[in-house]
């Protein structure tokens, strides 16, 4: 009996590995190469990043989203600043602390109704600059895609990006799913982050369909001059780098990038389009990306093992509560859901 595989809906970090970038592993993987980054893949993902950011940004591929955001803060504060963050953003809510314990500078989470952080919210929570006895905001760090599958529009970013400038501030931005919203978007990648004023890129590239391996990148080379010192002792650094950069250079090549996040933001549109209509059923937010949040009656979500905080079900298809006591699940599309996976999971959602 063959059985297919089946796709849930519980994160895009438990898709699999495209086919493209396995064969860029596999490629690296013939005979030796220099450690640490003096190998071809990883000059040759300089250059790619710097075909898609623009001369002069320099790339750093670390292992993870959580690491690339540590430095990256790490690289702009001291610690006795402050970075001002949406309340629920992923260095907020889902870094165990790491960035607060590794840079020592502290978070100022500001509460949004979508995601999404705004001059007039961050401006009330910049208050105590120039008094010793308060930490002095430092950056503003942003998500895109945000943690509520929302997209920031190109002059919204900008805004941010004006209000940190003309106040000594920085602008980061966690782009785990930067793919995913440049796609949303129609822009190229330098028009959707470097051009509107962001300073320090986190770029992810695990969840669009690559084996461990993100970035982070720089557009200011001064704030470059240290990171590589940072980055090796943040256990950031790769002994046998070629097979992270090799992943880089094959996610930058023939736009494998925006392939992977239109389709995974197209099978996001269509389990909206056939979820909403269902009695029972509310989405939540604005469906920019690749996630769909909706509100549906906890009688029909299948209760967890005790003890666990593991995914929920609907009938054979994973995916997790975002929020338990309001009833708010989160359902993420990945780079190779595919379009049945949608329409199975829909008719789950409207059978229970």
């Amino acid at each position: 009996m063959i059985v297919r595989p089946r796709r849930g809906f519980a994160s895009d970090n438990n898709a699999g590995i495209h086919p493209e970038i396995l064969a860029a592993i596999a490629e690296a993987n013939a005979g030796h190469a220099v450690g640490y980054g003096d190998d071809r893949w990883t000059h040759a993902a300089e250059r790619a990043f710097e075909k898609h950011f623009g001369r002069g940004a320099r790339v750093f591929p670390v292992f993870n989203g959580t690491g690339a955001n540590v430095l990256a803060i790490k690289s702009l504060v001291r610690s006795h600043d402050a970075v001002i963050c949406a309340a629920g953003a992923h260095i907020d809510a889902d870094e165990c602390g790491a960035p607060e314990a590794w840079t020592g500078c502290k978070l100022i989470p500001v509460p949004t109704t979508d995601g999404k952080l705004t001059p007039k919210l961050v401006a009330a929570a910049c208050h105590g600059a120039g008094d010793q006895h308060h930490v002095q905001p430092r950056v503003i760090s942003i998500s895109q895609s945000t943690e509520l599958g929302t997209v920031y529009r190109p002059r919204e970013v900008a805004a941010l990006a004006r209000f940190a400038h003309g106040r000594g501030m920085f602008l980061h931005m966690d782009g785990a799913r930067i793919a995913n919203a440049a796609a949303s978007l129609g822009l190229g990648l330098r028009q959707a982050t470097r051009d509107l004023g962001v300073d320090v890129l986190s770029f992810g590239g695990t969840k669009n369909g690559l084996m461990g391996a993100d970035a982070v990148l720089l557009f200011d080379r001064t704030l470059a001059a240290d990171f590589k010192y940072l980055r090796k002792q943040g256990t950031q650094l790769a002994s046998k780098m070629r097979f992270l950069s090799a992943q880089l250079v094959a996610i930058l090549s023939n736009d494998l990038w925006r392939r992977n996040a239109q389709h995974a933001n197209r099978m996001a549109k269509l389990l909206e389009s056939r979820v909403r209509p269902v009695p029972g059923v509310r989405v939540m937010y604005r469906v920019d990306a690749n996630a769909v949040f909706v509100k549906i009656p906890a009688r029909v979500v299948r209760p967890r093992r005790r003890g666990t905080g593991g995914p929920r079900k609907l009938g054979p298809y994973s995916f997790y509560m975002w929020d338990e006591e309001a009833s708010v699940a989160r359902w993420m599309c990945s780079w190779d859901t595919t379009a049945a996976d949608v329409l199975e999971f829909a008719k789950a959602v409207a059978q229970a």
